[in-house]
């Protein structure tokens, strides 16, 4: 477990600047048709209390429902509902490079073989998740 990012028990947080503005990261948050060239697909939008659901190829459909959404600086979900039951935020800050962005992923029960392996899994996937999302950007 020693090559994945820094985190606290059953928590993976990334911190990631990227050269491109809080609105451009918001759409790429946001906006199915982007969502899906750097993440998964799925009808997601950010409305407090949207479900929608997130193909994650080999691991499957996941449902999520939005529990947070500030315009431009916070979104939040529940993700894996009914299987992994985490939550995954998402916090943007402006700079005057461009965007701070903070992923946290959240709830993994680590006294649970699902938990762990969704925590191991996760947790090493994600930063690549994140650089897939600043090269979609970049285009």
């Amino acid at each position: 477990m020693h090559d994945m990012p820094p985190s606290n028990a059953g928590r993976v947080q990334i911190d990631r600047h990227v050269r491109h503005e809080v609105s451009r990261v918001w759409q790429a948050l946001t906006d199915p048709t982007v969502h899906v060239e750097w993440w998964a697909a799925g009808n997601i939008s950010p409305v407090v209390g949207h479900r929608f659901n997130l193909d994650m190829g080999a691991w499957g459909t996941q449902a999520c429902e939005v529990i947070e959404a500030k315009p431009g600086h916070r979104l939040a979900y529940r993700f894996a509902v009914g299987v992994l039951d985490t939550t995954v935020g998402w916090d943007l800050r402006a700079d005057d490079t461009g965007t701070s962005v903070t992923l946290t992923h959240d709830g993994f029960d680590l006294d649970t073989a699902l938990g762990r392996q969704g925590y191991e899994g996760m947790g090493r996937g994600w930063p690549g998740v994140l650089a897939r999302m600043d090269a979609v950007l970049s285009k």
